[in-house]
């Protein structure tokens, strides 16, 4: 299993939280930058990813990383909150 460790306080736009995943999950270069294009991406692999989130998330970016933690538990992954 894959760990992430995200901080959401770090991203101010979805794109920027989809550009991070992109470089933790090398993600290819293909990647659409949304919770579907994560899906297929992830749905490739064999090993499951593990979120561990540090801080609660607002706005935009709170609706982004609810969709990636929606893909990461569809596909048999886990999601961990620290606060």
């Amino acid at each position: 299993m894959q760990t992430l460790y995200i901080d959401p306080s770090c991203y101010k736009t979805p794109r920027d939280l989809h550009a991070a995943l992109k470089v933790m999950l090398r993600l290819p270069d293909w990647y659409g930058m949304n919770a579907d294009a994560l899906y297929d991406c992830l749905s490739e692999r064999r090993d499951p990813v593990h979120l561990w989130i540090a801080s609660p998330a607002e706005g935009e970016v709170a609706r982004a990383l609810s969709a990636v933690c929606a893909v990461v538990l569809d596909l048999g992954g886990k999601v961990t909150q620290f606060f």
